[in-house]
């Protein structure tokens, strides 16, 4: 007797979503494949990949993004970060949805997001798209199929890109909405077929959930020293800086490329796959990566091919500079079975300084980590979020403030506590600009990042010299193999050295300036390594 893949007593009916037309629950890759290639959402790759399209939403729409305001949630939602909507406006836009649903097939898949049983959270995913069903499948943590017989799904998301919202009457601000509803343990996403508007809902529900249970959720990637789970590294950062692509080493085991747990047994991926971008891709820079980009249901997103052979083109950016592939982190060699590893002896802040003045590396002493976490700095990479198309400075706290529910000094006072009690040492990477800065110097080579990256973590670059910063008062190594030397003196990679101080200048004004937010909430030492 076959195992059921739903729980007959949590169908979508049971749910209230009723009049649907067929919906499918759990399908598998290949009947994923078949539907969206059937109703003509996609095209079937080379190798068995899926080529598709987002249409205009090429990126995250974060100012279309709300949190309905309750009693219960009033006191712990960072409201200055978190867009409110009114209860009575979601159940409006709610109804408005499931009546739009009426007579349409949808795809439900029912995952964990969290690879630590202790913790995961056990969600819904209603699509419209197929497609979208097959992403969130990559993505999220997939049940056994006897697990599935009696799941029972804490929240549901429900993701219909052809419905429009109404702002005069569902309290948003235009017809795309991603609205979070933590009473109802419901999100509803509208009018975007952007597909990583799934998985981010969901990181931000952990993000939400987790700090209450003690556990630090945290936008990183993360790998650990073969057969050694407990030499494990995370790398935090924003899109762009280079979180996939350096966690991704053949060196190490990869345990996940985005976003991770801490808790009191060590750190867990939330995830069960990888979203990488490939606008550029090299095999030989990145070979695990552009392996996958022809491998048998791996989701090709919003990338020119060609019509005839298929064959894809990686550096052109004409649909969007966001152009990126899903897929299981099975498909990655040397990926954790488990998605679990100990306390991490490294901590790795990944920045793409656009002004070009950070070293490639530093070392920071627990005090600079925090102040680094809450100022967040990095570059807007082009195509991430919508209507960037050139790298932008910004400061974005915890390296993640678009997903954080709760004020900053939450996620910061638990970092700085699990860093202190398991002692790791942390490190701050710039990929971004070295010679001068955006449109004057060049992107950081990412093999001399690498190789520092290297050198950190397996102790030895820590043996060396290091001077003193002036600018930022952390530690710059002097040296490390395989790396010029001349490249760890940002300053001396200018041509104009008066003009890499004032540009340092304005950098070190434009931290202080954004850290004064903090200062009410922080410890003395974090207060100390503050730039004045």
């Amino acid at each position: 007797m076959t195992t059921p893949r739903v729980n007959p007593s949590q169908t979508l009916a049971a749910q209230g979503m009723t009049g649907l037309g067929t919906v499918h629950y759990n399908l598998l890759e290949p009947a994923l494949i078949e539907a969206a290639i059937a109703r003509g959402e996609g095209r079937l790759g080379l190798g068995g990949t899926l080529l598709v399209s987002t249409g205009t939403f090429t990126g995250r729409s974060p100012k279309d993004k709300f949190v309905v305001r309750s009693p219960a949630v009033e006191d712990h939602i960072w409201w200055d970060n978190n867009k409110p909507m009114t209860p009575d406006a979601f159940d409006v836009l709610h109804a408005d949805m499931l009546a739009h649903m009426q007579g349409r097939d949808y795809f439900v898949q029912d995952l964990y997001g969290g690879a630590d049983p202790a913790h995961r959270l056990d969600v819904r995913v209603v699509s419209e798209l197929a497609w979208h069903n097959l992403f969130i499948r990559h993505l999220l943590r997939r049940p056994a199929a006897a697990e599935l017989a009696t799941f029972v799904p804490e929240y549901t998301i429900i993701n219909c890109p052809s419905f429009k919202a109404d702002p005069a009457r569902h309290g948003c601000r235009s017809d795309t909405v991603i609205a979070l509803n933590f009473d109802k343990k419901l999100i509803l996403i509208a009018n975007t077929e952007y597909a990583g508007e799934n998985k981010k809902s969901v990181f931000t529900l952990l993000n939400y959930i987790l700090p209450g249970k003690g556990v630090m959720p945290m936008h990183c990637s993360a790998n650990h020293a073969t057969g050694n789970p407990d030499d494990a590294a995370v790398f935090f950062g924003l899109s762009g800086t280079g979180k996939t692509t350096l966690s991704a080493d053949p060196g190490r085991t990869l345990i996940g490329d985005d976003e991770h747990g801490w808790a009191d047994r060590g750190i867990f991926n939330f995830e069960g796959g990888c979203y990488a971008k490939t606008i550029n891709l090299r095999q030989e820079a990145e070979p695990q990566i552009f392996a996958t980009t022809s491998t048998f249901g791996t989701v090709i997103e919003n990338m020119v091919y060609d019509p005839e052979t298929l064959v894809l083109d990686f550096d052109d950016a004409s649909l969007t500079a966001n152009t990126r592939c899903a897929y299981p982190l099975e498909q990655i060699e040397n990926a954790s079975a488990t998605g679990l590893a100990g306390h991490p002896k490294n901590i790795v802040m990944l920045t793409c300084d656009a002004f070009g003045v950070l070293p490639p590396i530093a070392r920071l002493t627990p005090a600079q980590a925090m102040y680094h976490f809450l100022s967040g700095f990095t570059s807007k990479v082009a195509g991430t979020e919508r209507g960037v198309t050139e790298p932008e400075p910004t400061f974005s706290t915890c390296f993640g403030a678009p997903f954080m529910p709760r004020r900053p000094e939450v996620y910061g006072k638990l970092l700085q506590n699990k860093i202190n009690q398991h002692g790791a040492t942390c490190w701050l990477v710039n990929t971004g600009w070295t010679g001068g800065a955006y449109g004057t110097g060049n992107r950081m080579p990412i093999r001399a990042t690498r190789a520092l990256l290297t050198a950190a973590l397996n102790g030895s670059l820590a043996k060396g010299e290091f001077r003193r910063d002036p600018n930022f008062g952390f530690d710059v190594p002097m040296a490390c193999d395989g790396v010029d030397a001349g490249l760890l003196d940002p300053r001396g990679t200018w041509a104009d050295a008066a003009g890499y101080d004032r540009q340092a200048q304005k950098l070190v004004g434009m931290f202080a300036d954004n850290f004064a937010q903090y200062v009410p909430y922080i410890d003395d030492d974090v207060k100390a390594a503050a730039i004045s």
